[in-house]
């Protein structure tokens, strides 16, 4: 009956695809839905930009080992990231009217650092979309007697025929079903936890010490890493094909700017939900928890729930997993699309052929994060990769050139390069701080430094 009843909601998921392929005639239609969401469906779309399996399977995991510091990354670092996105930098690249965060970098630095930008910032999906694969399979083989390939291909073949039909439009409407799904199903298995083990009294006092210890050791080497925790998801994916997509989508400017902000609420106050879920379910069945922290939260469900809450919940794990993996999907190829075919081989292409090439881009994406999905199968390693790499390299030269008018291509270049080589050689050297964050003062150092040194005529 479970496994119904995830065939029927895929079934409709798909359907909503092909609903949605009507409103797609052109390019700007499939990559920000013509911008004309409302609020509503912006909010959503935001919302679950990444609620997805980070959320329910890595954070859950992670809290219950280091408590709140350990999932400082997300779901807080998410909700400042969706917060800052809108009070610094929607406003200005909203008046840009470009399709991508890539022709963002063109305008302020110009078509060099687009392109480096956007080879850049390609890598960084195959790892977020290959984290929501290897979350689907975990989720299939618990139901079904798929291996994790086998799930990992078929989630993938699901997502990429939903998005391929209908772009943005797709993801935007199916995340406002999905994050409805999401809400009931965690609100309502958190009360069944919550009434089994007998109250939220009972299952907070269970906690080990420090779990809600929201700050640091008073040395600074934990504050320096505290603050890097922070950075990862909160500074690493404000220059993100996919935040940019979703928040322009909007109608309007003032749609946008609100829907970024009830997003990070909601993000803050429904990512608690996973966390309060998994503790409970350690206390109430610690032997799961031995057995495998990353899957305790579905293993608990299937065991000891009735079917109404098996449905609930996996409708809602589904739902979640979904919406990210669609926009995962969607942001690299629209960058591969607008940022390199496009200047390089498609000048003269009509709009409805590179349509056609956008889509083509969907599938080659999904092949990539399907081969990385069976090559690395640790979800929350797999999202803080792909957050830390854009943190290093594009963050700088983003903010820079909005807010600093003294920004050159060069600067904007040797922060790039820098960052990302600094990043990688560090991570093989033994540190007492993480690698990214001395890498992030090598990008800001690259900014400063090409910039003041470019001669007068190379500004853009």
């Amino acid at each position: 009956m479970l496994l119904a009843a995830i065939t029927v909601y895929i079934a409709l998921t798909l359907g909503v695809g092909a609903y949605t392929a009507r409103f797609v005639k052109r390019s700007k239609d499939f990559v920000l839905a013509g911008r004309q969401l409302p609020v509503f469906l912006s909010s959503a779309a935001l919302f679950a930009t990444w609620f997805g399996s980070e959320t329910i399977f890595g954070a859950s995991s992670e809290y219950l080992e280091h408590g709140l510091q350990g999932v400082i990354e997300d779901p807080f670092g998410g909700a400042l990231c969706l917060i800052l996105f809108g009070l610094f930098y929607l406003r200005p690249m909203y008046k840009m009217d470009v399709l991508t965060i890539g022709a963002v970098y063109k305008k302020l630095f110009g078509p060099r650092i687009e392109l480096l930008a956007s080879l850049f910032m390609i890598p960084a999906y195959f790892g977020y979309v290959a984290a929501q694969l290897v979350a689907m399979a975990l989720i299939f083989s618990s139901i079904t007697d798929f291996t994790l390939a086998e799930g990992v291909l078929i989630g993938a073949v699901i997502v990429v025929v939903y998005t391929y039909m209908g772009g943005m439009w797709a993801i935007s409407i199916t995340d406002f079903i999905q994050t409805s799904l999401i809400i009931i199903g965690l609100a309502w298995v958190a009360y069944t936890v919550a009434a089994d083990a007998g109250g939220v009294g009972v299952i907070l006092d269970s906690a080990p010490e420090g779990s809600f210890q929201v700050l640091p050791d008073s040395n600074p080497v934990s504050w320096l890493n505290y603050l890097g925790a922070w950075m990862i998801l909160g500074l690493g994916s404000i220059p993100s094909q996919d935040i940019y997509q979703r928040v322009m989508s909007s109608k309007s400017e003032r749609v946008a700017f609100q829907s970024t902000l009830i997003a990070g609420s909601m993000y803050l106050t429904l990512g608690l939900l996973p966390l309060f879920i998994a503790l409970g379910a350690k206390y109430l069945y610690p032997e799961l928890y031995l057995e495998d922290k990353q899957f305790l939260l579905p293993s608990m469900v299937l065991n000891h729930s009735s079917l109404f809450v098996q449905i609930l919940f996996f409708g809602a794990l589904l739902s979640a997993i979904m919406s990210t993996t669609s926009s995962g999907l969607l942001a690299p190829a629209a960058v591969i699309g607008e940022n390199i075919i496009r200047p390089i081989w498609g000048k003269n292409w009509s709009d409805r052929r590179f349509l056609w090439a956008l889509r083509l881009s969907i599938v080659g994406v999904a092949i990539v994060a399907i081969a990385l999905a069976l090559y690395k199968a640790n979800i929350y390693e797999l999202v803080a990769d792909a957050s830390i790499l854009l943190l290093v390299s594009l963050f700088v030269p983003l903010t820079a050139g909005l807010y600093w008018k003294g920004a050159r291509e060069r600067g904007a270049y040797w922060s790039i390069i820098g960052g990302m080589i600094a990043y990688l050689i560090l991570l093989q050297v033994p540190l007492p701080i993480y690698a990214h964050i001395p890498a992030l003062g090598v990008s800001i150092l690259g900014m400063l430094i090409g910039s003041w040194t470019a001669p007068k005529q190379t500004e853009s």
